[in-house]
């Protein structure tokens, strides 16, 4: 049966563009000769997989590990984490499955080693569903296995059910290290869960004196996801070391909540302390020039992440927009979309819709309400854009128009929303 699961997973095919390195070798180009190999070894073999694997190659790692099978050689439970990881890497999700399988026929599921990996894999490829299965299938369970249920739930988008398994390992007296927290705290800045979020800081105070670095970056994140600027800052000066995302946070946070002058006086103190900044970096401080009606500004910061190497994306040319949008410039707001080398989303051309109201920009709004109405026919604010533009302008029968289309293809306003925080109780259990 071990042999059958092998050989399915060598058939795999991959298209490689170099022949799998002998192990503690290189790889070697194609149509070159391979030099002697070594002998094929467990611990040999393995060694090469693991440390394709950390070294940033997990499909060479997959070639090598299809290599290792086609030599005959089955994996124990020190090979099969780093090719689960490099499955969750690629995205092959028939890959890991097989491996699986194969964890399975050798008996390593239940190693926990493997089990983690496990989880995280398939929590990497989107199978919440699969490591929650995996995860209760399990007779033990230890830190780490728990740890990697959390980082899947936190990362995976689920921010309600990584706060309840937070709780349950509160209970369980699982030990709480500075990975737990920090996925804990990822989750209640996903939601805005501000008092959970001073439960968890609380618990970290207690249980984790010195505040790790990616600590403090998780609570400067939360306090600032939850509007808590006051508590963000104080946790950012009380840091002993920070980094570029320490400072990116607490800039993008100001940035996005229109605390301008703040965001741009902290980007001009990062520069000054030598730290580099990063997309994100760009992101606050461009967002800060938005809120402000600072373009100029905006061009300038808009230029210099070229001489720092960051190439601008979607999100970076849509804050551009918006700071042209906001400040009159509808017209080059719309040729900067047209000219960008991105398709515009959404929420890119729904701000620059609003400007074209405020401005009274009717042709630019005609032809962005034409690229919104196709993208999302069923949505009903932009037809409503429009209508409320060509009332403005005196257009009423074009604006009855609109209505009557709306009405015509049963488009309807979308309910709206609201969320309440829920107790969720961190406390930890007292002994005796």
């Amino acid at each position: 049966m071990v042999n059958r699961v092998m050989a399915k997973l060598v058939s795999i095919q991959t298209a490689p563009e170099t022949q799998p390195p002998a192990p503690g070798g290189v790889a070697q180009p194609l149509g070159m000769p391979p030099p002697a190999p070594a002998p094929a070894t467990l611990a040999s073999l393995s060694a090469l997989v693991t440390s394709l694997a950390r070294s940033g190659r997990p499909a060479d790692a997959l070639r090598a590990f299809r290599d290792m099978l086609a030599r005959g050689v089955p994996p124990d439970h020190f090979t099969l984490p780093p090719v689960l990881r490099s499955c969750a890497l690629t995205g092959s999700s028939p890959l890991a499955a097989s491996a699986h399988a194969l964890a399975l026929k050798i008996g390593a599921q239940g190693n926990l080693f493997v089990a983690s990996a496990l989880v995280l894999c398939y929590s990497g490829l989107s199978n919440l569903p699969d490591a929650r299965r995996l995860f209760d299938g399990m007779r033990e369970r230890d830190a780490v296995l728990w740890t990697s249920m959390l980082s899947a739930y936190a990362q995976g988008g689920h921010p309600e059910a990584a706060l309840r398994f937070f709780q349950g390992m509160v209970a369980a007296r699982v030990q709480l290290d500075a990975v737990v927290m920090v996925s804990s705290l990822l989750a209640c800045g996903q939601i805005g869960w501000r008092r959970h979020g001073r439960s968890v800081h609380a618990c970290c105070i207690r249980r984790l004196p010195g505040m790790p670095l990616s600590l403090g970056n998780a609570l400067v994140d939360m306090y600032v996801k939850c509007g808590e600027f006051a508590f963000a800052e104080r946790v950012f000066a009380g840091m002993p070391r920070r980094d570029v995302i320490s400072w990116s946070a607490l800039i993008l946070g100001h940035g996005l909540n229109g605390r301008s002058d703040v965001a741009l006086r902290l980007f001009d103190e990062m520069a000054a302390e030598g730290v580099r900044p990063n997309s994100v970096t760009f992101l606050g401080a461009l967002s800060a020039c938005a809120h402000s009606g600072m373009v100029d500004k905006a061009y300038a910061i808009f230029e210099g992440m070229k001489r720092h190497g960051v190439k601008p994306e979607l999100k970076h040319y849509s804050c551009m927009a918006d700071a042209l949008g906001r400040d009159g410039r509808v017209v080059a707001a719309v040729k900067l979309i047209e000219e960008m080398p991105f398709e515009p989303d959404e929420a890119m051309l729904g701000g620059v819709l609003a400007a074209c109201r405020v401005h009274g920009e009717m042709e630019a709004a005609e032809r962005i309400s034409k690229k919104l109405m196709g993208m999302s026919p069923s949505k009903s604010g932009y037809f409503m854009s429009l209508a409320n533009i060509y009332s403005d302008a005196g257009r009423y029968s074009d604006a009855e128009r609109i209505r009557g289309f709306m009405k015509e293809v049963k488009v309807d306003k979308l309910p709206g929303y609201s969320s309440v925080e829920f107790d969720v109780n961190v406390s930890e259990p007292r002994s005796g």
